[in-house]
């Protein structure tokens, strides 16, 4: 009996051991392994051999690349604008025993570096030159944690800014502003399209005047041709003039007359003395 007990534990003792050096390891991962406490070696995937008792797996790692997301955060620009500004890192383990022992923890430390570069860098913009220049601010902040992240056995692939906007006071701050510029523009069309008109009145009062003033030039000067072509023609004669203002006054009459607001009739003073004036001077 007792050889079969000694048998069962030998065997059970076999058993554990290569359960315990046996080890495999699945696609898109590998395996840290400590030697009595010591960095050994990392398992790639497949079957893997190891020590029983004597070696063991500390840390389990993906290959594959890890998305981190960026929390997000207050950025003061260069000219005092608060802008919100959140991004996202893809990154590769490449050297499994550096991530495990060379940091803490590597997700924490990306994290805090990805933030801390990125107020850096966003620190020193303008408002307008970091809300356009995405692309910039995306290869610096690249270059400066590619390099310190390299020391933990990481490589970063890419990092993306996914939103960067300034704050919700800023943000009215600037709404507001907008609304006073348009505003302000309004007032100042409005007030050039009243110059404007009150201009284009002004000179067509002037081109009116001038008109009308070159009018009645005009109308003098052919009065005063008329006048010395009349004169020219009667001479001393008076029974012409007699007879020109004769007929100028008996038109007037007549309009007169004829005037739905006529109420009297206009006849000359002395009428036989005019009369008896014009037949004097035709019988001259």
């Amino acid at each position: 009996m007792a050889g079969l007990v000694l048998a069962a534990i030998f065997v059970f003792v076999v058993l554990i051991s290569i359960f315990l050096g046996v080890r495999l390891v699945p696609q898109g991962s590998k395996s840290v392994v400590q030697r009595l406490g010591k960095f050994h070696k990392t398992l790639n995937p497949g079957l893997n051999i190891i020590i029983p008792y004597v070696d063991s797996v500390a840390y389990r790692v993906t290959t594959k690349d890890i998305v981190l997301d960026i929390p997000s955060q207050e950025v003061i620009t260069r000219d005092n604008v608060v802008l919100i500004v959140n991004a996202v890192a893809f990154i590769n383990i490449v050297h499994p025993e550096k991530a495990v022992y060379g940091v803490e923890n590597y997700v924490v430390a990306i994290q805090n570096l990805v933030q801390t570069s990125l107020r850096s860098i966003v620190g020193e913009m303008q408002l307008d030159d970091a809300l356009s220049s995405r692309e910039m601010i995306k290869a610096k902040l690249k270059t400066s944690i590619s390099d310190d992240i390299a020391d933990w056995g990481i490589t970063l692939k890419t990092v993306e800014i996914q939103d960067i906007k300034p704050s919700e006071t800023m943000q009215t701050a600037m709404e507001n502003q907008a609304a006073a510029e348009r505003m302000r523009r309004a007032a100042v069309t409005r007030a050039d399209g009243e110059k404007q008109a009150a201009i284009l009145e002004a000179e067509g009062r002037f081109e009116a005047s001038k008109r009308d003033a070159q009018a009645k030039i005009v109308l003098a000067d052919a009065s005063q041709q008329a006048i010395e072509k009349v004169t020219q023609a009667i001479k001393e004669q008076e029974l012409p003039v007699m007879y020109l203002l004769g007929e100028k006054y008996i038109e007037s009459i007549k309009a007169i007359s004829v005037s739905q607001n006529a109420k009297t009739i206009v006849l000359p003073a002395d009428i036989p003395a005019a009369v008896r004036g014009i037949l004097g001077a035709v019988g001259k």
